[in-house]
């Protein structure tokens, strides 16, 4: 069977479920872009967070797309934005503990942003995202969190996954879900389709 035409330029598991989910055809691949000295020079260059996503995802894409001309090459990335910082995935337990206690009885945003390149340059790009009002928890109830998440939500800004018992964060979620999950998916597919890329 050929290599499909869409290339994902990300390992994530959650994006790619949702891409299979949403029933695309296509084959993932590890962008190897040093994603947080990215981020730590365009936060030196005072971009914000919205940026940054669009920023990382764009590096992604081409990344990837430079060796796959003739392939539609997405690439993604997701920021969280607490009042105009830009939070990055914890590196141990006791980072994602202080991470939470600075989100804690606060709202931030969370940027999704997907990069659609094509002969090396970037022919589509979109950025949603999501507003999260987080309870005031108790330092015990956050202890108890962790013991029973840690390390598997590691690799989420915030150290959360909403979709599982990371819910129990919040009193309140506005805006677009994807964005949530870290892509933009209904822009996106809806794009691939009027190109004619989706059957529609």
């Amino acid at each position: 069977m050929p290599d499909p035409r869409l290339l994902l330029a990300s390992t994530s598991s959650t994006r790619q479920r949702l891409l299979q989910a949403a029933g695309l055809q296509f084959r993932s691949v590890a962008p190897r872009v040093d994603e947080e000295a990215l981020r730590l020079a365009l936060e030196a260059e005072g971009t914000t967070p919205f940026a940054i996503a669009d920023a990382l995802a764009e590096a992604k894409a081409l990344k990837i797309g430079a060796r796959n001309p003739s392939s539609l090459v997405i690439g993604c990335d997701q920021t969280l934005d607490l009042d105009g910082a830009c939070l990055s995935k914890p590196e141990d337990r006791d980072a994602a503990r202080r991470q939470l206690l600075s989100l804690r009885g606060r709202r931030h945003r969370l940027h999704a942003a997907a990069v659609i390149a094509e002969g090396g340059r970037p022919v589509w790009r979109h950025t949603a995202s999501a507003t999260l009002s987080v309870r005031p928890f108790s330092e015990a109830w956050l202890d108890g969190y962790l013991d029973r998440n840690w390390p598997s939500v590691a690799g989420s800004a915030g150290a959360y996954h909403v979709e599982g018992e990371g819910v129990q964060l919040f009193d309140r979620i506005d805006g677009d879900w994807f964005a949530i999950l870290g892509l933009p998916l209904v822009q996106m597919v809806t794009y691939l389709m009027d190109r004619g890329e989706i059957p529609a």
